[in-house]
């Protein structure tokens, strides 16, 4: 991969200055420098070898029907507990700290927003921290999945637990949607950052920016590049670590 060029990042340190409502929209290549993989670049998890592609465990219908399956692939691949912030996360939460940026939009359910100071995060796919009882409602944190049987169950009633992730096959959370559409639609400089941008409805949110300052911050090109007021292709973490919160 090129260097990144200085004055990319002079102009992107000036749109950053230049507005004070930013809001950041990112995908899994924002945690790919924490160790988490993504799905779709070369290392992806469907680039990887299982007895069923990921998006087909990944859905609810073989959460239901193959549910030990299903456990031992999230297991494997989505409960990277040991997984820490990177430049990125750290940055954006600075940026909030700053009164910069307004809200992060994630596809991610990795909580590493969170875990870097960042306040507001708004959770498209759910989260990995938390876990509930199909039967009962009981809460369960990401240790008691990660530490107990292959396929948990609950304490109380002896329910399945089922983590708060957005399954293929199903919706959205409606209040987590609205939230977003209202911070991007306010925003005056929308970065997208770390997403392919070919997973609906969340990719679909960029058509709700009125802004004039699109930013898109990715290892590779995306099909909204055309759109876009200014493109960077590089590591996002080794990106925003230039970035200068002021």
């Amino acid at each position: 991969m090129e260097k990144i060029n200085r004055a990319d990042i002079e102009k992107l340190q000036n749109m950053i200055d230049e507005s004070n409502r930013i809001v950041f929209f990112g995908g899994a290549g924002v945690s790919t420098e924490s160790g988490i993989p993504d799905f779709r670049s070369v290392d992806g998890l469907y680039h990887q070898k299982y007895d069923y592609p990921p998006e087909t465990i990944l859905s609810h219908t073989f959460f239901v029907h193959h549910t030990e399956e299903f456990y031992r692939f999230y297991h494997d691949k989505m409960l990277c507990l040991d997984a820490k912030p990177n430049d990125a996360h750290k940055k954006l939460a600075e940026l909030e700290q700053a009164g910069k940026l307004s809200a992060i939009v994630t596809q991610n359910i990795d909580g590493l927003h969170q875990m870097a100071g960042s306040r507001k995060v708004l959770e498209l796919h759910g989260s990995i921290h938390r876990n509930f009882c199909q039967k009962c409602g009981a809460q369960y944190d990401a240790q008691y999945i990660k530490k107990g049987s292959l396929i948990p169950r609950c304490q109380k009633c002896g329910g399945l637990i089922k983590p708060d992730v957005v399954l293929y096959e199903e919706c959205l959370d409606d209040h987590v949607m609205s939230e977003a559409i209202c911070e991007i639609s306010q925003a005056d400089l929308l970065i997208i950052g770390g997403t392919s941008l070919v997973v609906y409805p969340a990719a679909g949110l960029i058509h709700y920016y009125r802004g004039k300052k699109l930013v898109l911050i990715n290892k590779s090109a995306t099909s909204q590049d055309r759109n876009a007021d200014f493109v960077m292709q590089g590591k996002i973490g080794e990106i925003l670590k230039q970035i200068k919160v002021r």
